[in-house]
């Protein structure tokens, strides 16, 4: 009996840590060896975790929405839920999604053109 609950106990463990692990693989869903580059205005952004969202729509209407880190992480990079705006002018570089079609990014650098405010995936990544 004691050795059952210990299988048991270890498949679970197993198991839940494959499913944790395949949720934040950004390699299944995004193309790591692509990057792509979007410009255009803030339509909103979700501060949230796990995952915060930028939604930007360019010049010829298209809307993206671009993946980013979560709240506490951007929280200790010095964005807040009040750092960007509605209407904000953005450069965004990203990784597209592996679905061709898609409008979808993982943000890898971003840029507000107004004040030149930067923030990149990458410690002290430049962002031009």
């Amino acid at each position: 009996m004691k050795m059952k609950t210990v299988v048991l106990v270890l498949a679970g463990a197993f198991l839940f840590g494959v499913t944790a692990y395949a949720h934040h693989s950004f390699a299944s869903t995004y193309d790591l060896a692509k990057q792509v580059k979007i410009e255009g205005k803030m339509v909103q952004f979700l501060f949230r975790n796990p995952h915060s969202f930028v939604h930007v729509e360019t010049a010829d209407g298209e809307r993206w929405s671009i993946e980013w880190a979560g709240g506490g992480q951007l929280a200790g990079n010095g964005i807040d839920r009040n750092t960007l705006k509605v209407g904000d002018p953005v450069i965004v570089s990203g990784n597209p999604t592996r679905t061709d079609g898609e409008h979808r990014l993982r943000m890898v650098t971003l840029k507000r053109t107004t004040d030149g405010l930067t923030w990149g995936n990458r410690e002290g990544e430049r962002v031009d």
